[in-house]
């Protein structure tokens, strides 16, 4: 699954790798994230949030195929047009473009793409993360996968952080 994240970027981030999300009227920085089906990060890519979706996705494309050449198939969203699914053909992958329920109002969760979505979340709880504070994005994509692997520290070890309300 693919997605990206507009995060606000703070004040010291210099303005040469950020832009504005015309869509979400976010300044800052988009994430693009690829995951496979356990929420594990197989990659990702930080560019400014400005750039829009399709290039973000033909990005995250080239570094899956490159570090995992079995994957033969990619969930997106809407927001991935078609030169997207020709590059992924092009790749050998094919793209799968699931939408959201246009019969309900409100938020209905997408169970393919819900995965990423909960990925999200999680990397969320770390606080670096909640807002894009680095000066490079090089950095910033190392941040997110120190995140991603904290996360697989503990399903391995079967451990949690203790939460607020329990300490």
């Amino acid at each position: 699954m693919l997605d990206s994240q507009s995060v606000r970027a703070a004040n010291h981030v210099p303005g040469a790798t950020t832009g504005k999300d015309v869509g979400k009227r976010v300044p800052g920085r988009k994430r693009g994230l690829a995951v496979d089906t356990l929420g594990l990060v197989i990659a990702v890519v930080v560019t400014a949030a400005s750039v829009i979706d399709n290039a973000i996705g033909i990005r995250l494309l080239d570094k899956v195929v490159e570090h995992t050449p079995t994957v033969t198939r990619a969930w997106v969203d809407a927001g991935f047009k078609q030169d997207f699914a020709l590059h992924g053909a092009v790749l050998g992958v094919d793209v799968e473009v699931v939408r959201r329920s246009d019969s309900r109002s409100g938020f209905v969760p997408v169970r393919k793409r819900g995965i990423v979505e909960q990925t999200y979340g999680t990397l969320m709880l770390h606080r670096r993360l909640v807002r894009e504070y680095e000066s490079r994005p090089e950095s910033a994509v190392s941040r997110t996968l120190w995140a991603s692997m904290a996360t697989i520290v503990r399903r391995l070890t079967g451990t949690s952080t203790p939460s607020w309300r329990h300490g």
